[in-house]
């Protein structure tokens, strides 16, 4: 096999990885027009979420508080981490689900039998 096709084939997964990545990363307004989350890129092929804009400024979110951590892909369109509720000042096992301009989000417990989720639009 030539040097150039295997450095190709090596290469290929990490493309796609980041593609696949690629599609999430953005502004998020959740459907009750309250936040905007910020989800980019953070270490290797993970993304990570923080609050970038709030309705109430006097209420748990603050701003650049992160709320989506190591979020890795996990399937088609899918990612797992961790979610941070920012209400209850808790951690939870987290879960992100993509449909085109649509988001949901998860945070749950017992091993995924108990989840809250939110529904996020992409922000224009």
């Amino acid at each position: 096999m030539s040097r150039s096709l295997l450095l190709g084939l090596l290469v290929l997964p990490v493309a796609i990885s980041a593609a696949v990545a690629e599609e999430v990363t953005g502004e998020w307004e959740r459907d009750d027009g309250k936040t905007k989350v910020r989800i980019s890129s953070c270490a290797g092929d993970t993304v990570c979420g923080e609050v970038s804009w709030i309705q109430d400024p006097a209420g748990p979110n603050q701003l650049r508080q992160q709320v989506f951590f190591d979020m890795k892909p996990n399937g088609d369109n899918t990612w797992s981490g961790t979610a941070f509720d920012p209400e209850d000042g808790q951690r939870y096992s987290g879960k992100m689900t993509l449909s085109g301009d649509h988001l949901v989000t998860a945070g749950c417990v017992l091993g995924g039998l108990v989840c809250k989720s939110f529904s996020w639009t992409r922000a224009r």
